[in-house]
């Protein structure tokens, strides 16, 4: 594994809809000395923008290439419909997919999501980016099916959006090259699965000793110290002042004191 020293910073890439800042402030308050830099990349560039060696890491969206690329997925995003504030649908709090079928459904080139089938009718042309498709719904023209980050990053104070029910999700991920894991990558690793600073499962613990080391020295200094020290209220040849049924050295699950009489 590649030694931390040979990046003086972090570079974290992240596609649109995703708002890293939660994960930037941990980084900023564990590793102060480690500059963490943002990079805004298009959907279509980031895997590019990771195999080049631009960033280190970067949250992505699902699926991903296992061939070069590792991922650790992170959360599922609610599907949502862009619409017009005076469109029928924003009249309800949810729609499923076959209520938009006399629709125009817009499907930009930069879609998320996995169709299996599109719903509504296809426009004459596919706009270039989501926040053409945006656009597009202002004017009229259509609707657009996104994940909901996608529908609040371009929200329009003509538009309002719906839940979806029945469409395909969209799954973000943190994704980095596998030949490419290094510590600062580990770090950031624990960030977003939420360890802390002081978890066990840390690179500084898996460095310093190999796999199930500690494990096993700890329990052989448990018993040590049980040869060493007797457990409270044991026989050790000195009284203790104490009744032997008060005695906390008894397996777990066990009674002392005068057996029972025979019924």
């Amino acid at each position: 594994m590649t030694g931390s020293e040979d990046s003086p910073s972090f570079r974290l890439a992240y596609v649109p809809g995703v708002t890293p800042s939660k994960w930037v402030r941990i980084w900023n308050e564990r590793l102060p000395d480690v500059p963490l830099t943002l990079l805004a990349v298009s959907l279509a560039e980031v895997f590019d923008v990771l195999r080049r060696g631009d960033a280190d890491a970067g949250f992505v969206r699902l699926p991903v290439d296992r061939t070069d690329l590792s991922a650790i997925p992170l959360y599922t995003e609610t599907t949502v419909v862009v619409v017009p504030k005076d469109h029928v649908v924003a009249a309800v709090d949810e729609v499923p997919a076959e209520d938009l079928a006399d629709d125009i459904v817009l499907h930009p080139l930069d879609d998320t999501l996995d169709w299996e089938q599109l719903p509504g009718r296809p426009a004459i042309e596919r706009p270039a980016t989501t926040e053409d498709a945006i656009e597009l719904v202002a004017a009229g023209v259509g609707l657009l099916v996104v994940p909901q980050s996608l529908a609040r990053l371009h929200h329009r104070k003509d538009l309002t959006y719906r839940p979806v029910t029945d469409a395909p999700e969209s799954r973000v991920a943190l994704s980095w090259p596998e030949d490419r894991t290094t510590d600062l990558v580990e770090d950031f690793i624990g960030i977003v699965r939420g360890r802390t600073v002081n978890s066990t499962r840390g690179r500084s613990t898996a460095q310093s000793q190999p796999k199930g080391e500690s494990q096993s020295k700890s329990k052989g200094s448990d018993k040590d110290n049980a040869r060493r020290k007797p457990a409270s209220g044991k026989a050790t040849g000195k009284p203790t002042g104490r009744s032997p049924r008060t005695g906390s050295g008894a397996p777990k699950g066990t009674k002392r004191g005068k057996p029972r009489r025979k019924s």
